[in-house]
């Protein structure tokens, strides 16, 4: 079922993440970084959807991996200046605290980062500029894609006791791995449903661990 890109969806979005008991991680020893599931009017359906980005093949990191718009937090930034910088500077969008519908658990990596998920509405026209150094591709992803029953896809770890995450997307006719893939499914248990669903323990595949 399609969802409709309107008040009704953000106030539910909101109230579902305020009442969420987000968790955080200390991250001691962690380099910290930031993300956006930014809820958008897809381009063509009107329907409400999300933005996700396959990285530029020339990246020295996850170079061709699909990932949310964000990295890094610099110096002196909080978490949110650090995903809505990497917003404008990934994708040509800006959008403000205000436009900020809550935040998601953080997520640790298995290459030492403390990720944050942060949900933003995007509610205007938005002409998108990727910056192709970047983003090699940017897809508008329906949010009835995260309903299907195969999400969580998950197989044995390489490390004894834990299990591998994806999430198959239909509209892309690709599987999007951990983290990524958890932070969505989050998104989707969380946000959309108001369902307290933890995603901490879900492990990365070997060639996301870099």
């Amino acid at each position: 079922m399609a969802y409709d890109f309107d008040a009704g969806l953000r106030a539910r979005i909101t109230d579902n993440l305020a009442a969420h008991d987000r968790r955080e991680i200390a991250g001691a020893g962690m380099r910290h970084a930031a993300v956006a599931i930014v809820v958008t009017e897809h381009d063509e359906t009107r329907e409400a959807s999300f933005w996700l980005t396959r990285r530029a093949a020339k990246l020295r990191r996850h170079s061709g991996q699909f990932a949310l718009p964000g990295g890094r937090v610099d110096e002196g930034e909080t978490d949110l200046e650090a995903a809505l910088r990497e917003l404008q500077e990934e994708m040509g969008v800006v959008l403000g605290p205000d436009d900020v519908l809550g935040t998601l658990d953080d997520f640790a990596t298995r290459s030492g980062f403390r990720i944050t998920p942060f949900v933003l509405w995007a509610g205007g026209d938005f002409a998108l500029a990727p910056d192709p150094s970047e983003v090699a591709r940017v897809f508008h992803v329906p949010l009835s894609d995260l309903d299907s029953p195969d999400i969580p896809h998950l197989v044995a770890s390489d490390t004894p006791g834990r299990q591998v995450m994806s999430a198959p997307l239909a509209s892309m006719g690709h599987q999007i791995y951990a983290p990524t893939a958890a932070m969505i499914y989050q998104f989707r248990e969380a946000g959309l449903h108001g369902r307290a669903t933890r995603v901490a323990h879900f492990d990365q595949p070997m060639f996301a661990r870099q």
